[in-house]
């Protein structure tokens, strides 16, 4: 029998906890309720992603998002946000600075990729700067449950953010990757990628979630602890990194 998240276009990972692929981009953006608050992982491209978002959640739980958090800060991971208005945002320290000053790169990034001229520019000038910033690790109540954010980068990124959600029920850790995993393709390494750092960023998420945690990539299906160390050991490669001992 169907979830009630899965009439509604989304993936269940666990108790309270689930996952959709967006079209166009197939990013991940994931869920997390807790019986005094939900926290949305990532709000899409577009304003009316968030929006979407935004109405799916209510729909499923009844209740709004109350925390949003930022994995990295690329156009199809953040642009969405500002539909969740009076939500806190939580993002890698550092991220609230990077969008004060290239709010501009992030809408041209956009536009580049396919996103309308006009969505684009109105999500930049939208934009939701973090409020709460994340230098090691930070744990958020949800009432019932604790979420822990980890500053796990650079890597993909300089601002790269994971979201550990512990297991209930005897069920496994969930480890939400933003792109600093991606099981679709290659991963992309881009002009703001740090990929020498890369190959340490996920050693610490494999330390931060272990062998027996379900890894959500920012792009692609779930995996577990060896894809991941498979794709630390493939980037070190790569990019010329000593591989792991």
């Amino acid at each position: 029998m169907r979830t009630a998240w899965e009439e509604a276009g989304w993936e269940r990972l666990g108790d309270g906890v689930a996952r959709r692929r967006m079209p166009g981009w197939d990013e991940t953006v994931g869920v997390i309720a807790g019986s005094a608050g939900v926290m949305i992982v990532d709000t899409g491209a577009t304003l009316r992603d968030g929006a979407d978002l935004r109405r799916s959640i209510r729909g499923v739980l009844g209740r709004e998002v109350t925390h949003v958090a930022l994995t990295h800060p690329h156009f199809d991971h953040v642009l969405g946000t500002a539909a969740f208005a009076g939500v806190a945002v939580f993002g890698a320290a550092g991220l609230a600075e990077l969008f004060r000053r290239d709010k501009d790169a992030l809408r041209h990034d956009a536009v580049r990729h396919g996103v309308d001229r006009d969505a684009a520019a109105e999500a930049a000038d939208l934009l939701v700067v973090p409020h709460h910033h994340v230098h090691g690790q930070l744990t958020v109540e949800l009432g019932d449950r604790q979420v822990l954010l980890a500053n796990v980068g650079p890597g993909h990124t300089a601002h790269d953010l994971a979201v550990l959600v512990p297991g209930r029920h005897g069920e496994a850790e969930i480890v939400f990757c933003g792109d600093l995993v991606e099981e679709s393709g290659e991963p992309n390494a881009g002009p703001d990628a740090l990929p020498r750092q890369w190959p340490a960023a996920l050693d610490r998420l494999l330390a931060l979630g272990g062998d027996d945690a379900r890894y959500v990539p920012g792009h692609g299906a779930v995996v577990d602890a060896a894809f991941v160390r498979a794709q630390r050991d493939a980037l070190a490669v790569r990019f010329g990194v000593p591989p792991s001992s």
